[in-house]
């Protein structure tokens, strides 16, 4: 290996989801691999795997032309979805390995479950991925002169040991780091890329379709391709976000001449929502049964933990004499922004508050997999976006929330 290979080393995982159904064996690195190949790079992909997952990746790694340097473990960990935004259930039997240490010129590091990894670089791109307790760079005795952070809100926020702006974070993490570039991943507003004192903001793109495992570790991977490979942080970031939306349309890695090609609308967040406005959205769909209440109760939490407010006529308002249900569910539509509907089955009460809330103007988004075009006919006639996978639509609502 020459000084141009980007040596990528993080977790190697099962992932299995069940709605879109999907059965593969990823993980951070992994995917890293697969993207930074994609995009034109040399890989070479470092982790534990299992006799299963190494079989996986010597394959991949003939196909997609990437090395690999793989640790064997008995067992690998899988992640487990329900969908693509649920928290996942791991199974893991494996106890902690040694950690592995890379020297290398180029390397991408993610923080991983079942091990660790010592880093010492010349570039580094690192991703801690902990969801509890995330650990700096330095921590275990890694080493750069040229490092980048790309991490989420909640990183930042612990590592920076700030309560602050994205910028305020970003600031302290390079006092305390010594990073040459650190990026906050900041959802719908895309993220804050800190570079040489200065700070930009980089679009999020928005898509027809979103499948959003491993959308981070694209990110990453392809922000560590064009930033290492010499071009400046922003406009690496941004060809990374790019890249990313890509990913998220297509379950698919970019190559460099379809990302030259690829057109994707940035996410243009409206004048009051910059101004910190929360959109209201109001959450329709019947709850009668358990399923129907667990749907509902998914939608009313990842709607929330995008940061829109949800009025939930089942949470809200809950079981009571018609009179007072129709009072108050049609008065909240006549307040909100959006309707996020679940429309499987046709629920007469849904139906009704979607003509409501279209002939007061309101933005509505559907989520129906299993009613036929034909059933859906009025609502796509009178401007409802439509969307068979649940991922997408509860996507499409906050982009057309936050575009209001």
């Amino acid at each position: 290996m020459d000084n141009t290979c980007f040596h990528i080393v993080g977790g190697l995982y099962r992932e299995e989801c069940m709605r879109p159904g999907w059965r593969e064996i990823y993980g951070s690195a992994g995917r890293a691999a697969s993207a930074i190949a994609a995009a034109g790079g040399k890989a070479c992909l470092h982790g534990y795997a299992d006799t299963l997952a190494s079989d996986n990746f010597l394959q991949r790694a003939a196909l997609e032309q990437y090395d690999v340097d793989l640790t064997a473990v008995a067992d690998a960990i899988t992640f487990q979805y329900v969908h693509g935004l649920a928290t996942p259930t791991i199974i893991s039997q494996a106890a902690a390995h040694p950690s592995l240490v890379i020297s290398k010129e180029r390397v991408v590091r993610f923080g991983m479950l079942e091990g660790d990894a010592v880093v010492h670089a010349n570039f580094a791109v690192y991703d801690p991925q902990n969801v509890s307790n995330p650990r700096h760079f330095s921590e275990n005795g890694s080493t750069a002169a040229h490092l980048a952070l790309v991490l989420n809100r909640y990183e930042a926020a612990v590592l920076s040991g700030i309560v602050g702006s994205p910028l305020q974070m970003a600031q302290a993490l390079v006092s305390a780091s010594g990073a040459q570039v650190v990026i906050i991943k900041l959802g719908p507003q895309g993220a804050l890329v800190y570079a040489d004192g200065q700070a930009s903001q980089i679009p999020a793109f928005r898509t027809e379709k979103v499948w959003k495992i491993g959308s981070g570790d694209t990110f990453v991977a392809n922000f560590a391709y064009h930033w290492i490979s010499g071009q400046p942080a922003v406009l690496a970031a941004r060809l990374a976000s790019r890249a990313t939306a890509y990913y998220c349309e297509f379950r698919g890695f970019v190559t460099s001449a379809q990302l030259a090609t690829y057109s994707a609308m940035p996410v243009d967040l409206s004048a009051r929502c910059l101004q910190g406005y929360r959109p209201k959205v109001y959450l329709a769909g019947p709850f009668f049964t358990l399923a129907q209440l667990w749907l509902v109760g998914q939608a009313r939490e990842q709607l929330q933990a995008l940061g829109l407010e949800v009025f939930s006529p089942y949470h809200d308002v809950g079981h009571a004499s018609a009179n007072d249900v129709a009072t108050k569910d049609l008065a909240a539509i006549d307040s909100c922004d959006i309707l996020f509907v679940i429309a499987d089955g046709l629920d007469s009460g849904t139906m009704y508050e979607i003509g409501h809330a279209r002939a007061k103007g309101k933005a509505v988004v559907i989520y129906c997999e299993n009613e036929s075009d034909n059933h859906l006919k009025m609502m796509v006639g009178a401007g409802c976006l439509t969307s068979k996978d649940y991922v997408s639509a509860i996507y499409q609502t906050l982009w057309t929330a936050i575009e209001l």
